[in-house]
């Protein structure tokens, strides 16, 4: 396991995490992620992208949410988690995320390199 892989677990960890609204991707968009976590996503082909760029939306959004929930990017699990990404049907955890581990999400985002998933 590379050391950036590590960094995303140990992060991933330290997130808390809260229940979306079924069948909400309000949050969903066009989002960018580092090589590491788009390796443990599903390839999706080029024409996917294209058709979620163009409404705005993820590849990896089917007709029952996210289909890569479990495995989504640091910048999707942050969603509703800060309130600098509030959720807008005003959902979250108990305890937003402590200021450290966000600003150690987005160092790690700035000095990864970051592709449009």
């Amino acid at each position: 396991m590379t050391r950036n892989n590590r960094k995303i677990d140990e992060l991933r960890r330290r997130i808390p995490s809260f229940t979306c609204i079924v069948g909400c991707h309000d949050c969903c968009g066009p989002v960018t992620a580092s090589s590491e976590e788009m390796a443990r996503l599903p390839v999706k082909s080029e024409a996917e992208h294209d058709a979620a760029l163009a409404e705005l939306s993820c590849p990896h959004l089917g007709s029952h949410g996210c289909e890569v929930y479990n495995e989504r990017p640091l910048i999707c699990r942050l969603f509703g988690t800060t309130p600098q990404l509030l959720c807008p049907n005003g959902q979250r955890p108990v305890y937003m995320i402590d200021t450290r581990t966000e600003q150690e999400i987005h160092a790690f985002l700035r000095q990864t390199r970051q592709v449009l998933v």
